[in-house]
């Protein structure tokens, strides 16, 4: 009962006003600022690996920032939640989740931009960015009450549940049931164990360990998947004309009249606002750590997260299901389970087990940029004395996520990324004309200088 309550909840909040909140304010920000994602997405490379911007006040490089976020973006969502996009809103749904990638580009310009632009201090007197700070710094009287509300969901939203629910899905679809081993709620527990410890490993070495850790691995992750969808794509080329074109058709299809049409499209936002998580607020944790000293600057390395992720990581998971035809004859929520289907059909004998390297590569980046997350949150809402507390929690719950059914993993989560985006849009579009005209002095800079800064 109280996992349909929560799954009923999730679709009352997560559909139409989430799509509005998230699409709507994340098309005016891509107007407002004249195509930024589309126009100055070349300046977003080099601004990514010019050395100039390590000198700042923050923890982490540029370059390491966006890896950190990257590797939370790109986790469980890109596989298990673009198979959940494709069981619920059709091959359609792919197609919505690349608008969401072109204008979330443009939401996190502005997110990155302002995490410099207004960074605070905790009451250890150390410097701190995220939504909190840049709300307590501009939104006057309204801005404590908004960032407590973001922070006590960002605590609930950066646990984990779908990226540990699917790892231990994986792990069982992959090796256990071959065996005869029964899928059970002790099993489930054990391995939750194992995981809480590897990933404990890593965050209790704090962001240094972390950013560390996800520089090296993103990039690594990235390129395998890419070779092994590759392989896919060249063994079925005949069939890719047809999948791509699924995408499109369905995309705009009213067979199943305006309210399907309408339908796919807020299932892939809904998707893509996970995945990318543009205008929910955790890339601004993570950008606000950076020492780059100019925040038009991280605005550009912050805008392309979502190019990767939803735009190139969504995209490869998405064939190969498609090229299946798997998420046709689901029924309910499906994830990684479909996607490890797909993989071994196209390649048998080799390609559930080849998605299951890739999958903990995957979930374990995600979990470990998430557990910064929470803690930033915790050092806000706390204080910095007591973030030590919240590794500790932040674990156990990984071992409760590894538990509770998939369908309530992916509520929990869509309700609280709907909570932190709600006060995190606000505040972007209230301090937009800041940041374009910050944006607009920047590139004017630029021309008389241009290949010096």
């Amino acid at each position: 009962m109280i996992s349909e309550f929560i799954s009923q909840f999730a679709d009352l909040v997560c559909g139409y006003p989430l799509f509005i909140l998230l699409i709507g304010g994340g098309a005016f920000l891509f107007c407002y600022s004249g195509a930024i994602s589309l126009r100055h997405f070349h300046d977003g490379i080099m601004a990514l690996v010019k050395r100039s911007s390590n000198n700042g006040k923050g923890q982490i490089s540029p370059f390491q920032a966006l890896m950190s976020e990257i590797s939370s973006t790109v986790g469980m969502g890109n596989i298990a939640g673009v198979a959940v996009a494709l069981t619920m809103g059709g091959a359609g749904a792919i197609f919505w989740m690349w608008v969401s990638a072109v204008v979330g580009m443009a939401t996190k310009f502005f997110e990155g931009t302002l995490a410099v632009m207004y960074k605070g201090k905790d009451n250890r007197g150390e410097v701190q960015g995220g939504p909190m700070y840049v709300m307590m710094a501009t939104l006057g009287r309204y801005g404590r009450p908004m960032a407590l509300f973001f922070a006590c969901f960002a605590l609930i939203g950066t646990l984990c549940f779908m990226q540990a629910n699917q790892l231990v899905e994986a792990f069982t679809t992959v090796v256990t049931d071959p065996l005869g081993i029964e899928n059970t709620l002790t099993l489930r527990f054990v391995m939750g164990t194992v995981i809480c410890a590897l990933v404990g490993f890593v965050i209790l070495g704090g962001i240094e360990r972390i950013s560390k850790i996800a520089s090296k691995i993103v990039p690594m992750m990235v390129s395998l998947y890419f070779i092994l969808v590759l392989i896919i794509c060249i063994l079925h080329f005949a069939d890719l004309p047809a999948a791509f074109a699924s995408i499109f058709r369905q995309a705009f299809s009213l067979e199943a009249g305006v309210g399907g049409l309408v339908g796919t499209a807020v299932i892939g936002a809904r998707r893509a606002a996970y995945i990318n998580e543009a205008g929910v607020g955790t890339a601004s944790l993570m950008h606000g750590a950076s020492r780059n000293p100019y925040p038009v600057k991280e605005g550009l390395v912050a805008m392309l997260g979502p190019a990767i992720d939803s735009g190139l990581v969504c995209t490869l998971t998405a064939l190969p299901i498609l090229l299946s035809g798997d998420y046709l004859h689901s029924e309910g929520i499906k994830g990684v389970h479909i996607a490890l289907s797909s993989f071994g059909k196209l390649l048998p004998g080799c390609g559930e087990v080849l998605l299951l390297v890739i999958v903990m590569f995957f979930a374990f980046s995600t979990m470990f940029s998430y557990s910064y997350y929470g803690l930033k949150c915790t050092n806000f809402l706390f204080g910095a004395q007591n973030t030590r507390y919240y590794n500790y929690f932040y674990l156990a719950m990984i071992i409760v996520a590894a538990m509770v059914p998939l369908s309530t993993a992916v509520s929990v989560m869509d309700i609280s990324f709907a909570f932190m985006a709600l006060p995190n849009m606000i505040m972007l579009l209230v301090l937009a004309p800041r940041v374009k005209r910050a944006a607009t002095e920047y590139f004017a800079s630029r021309k008389p200088t241009a290949g010096k800064e």
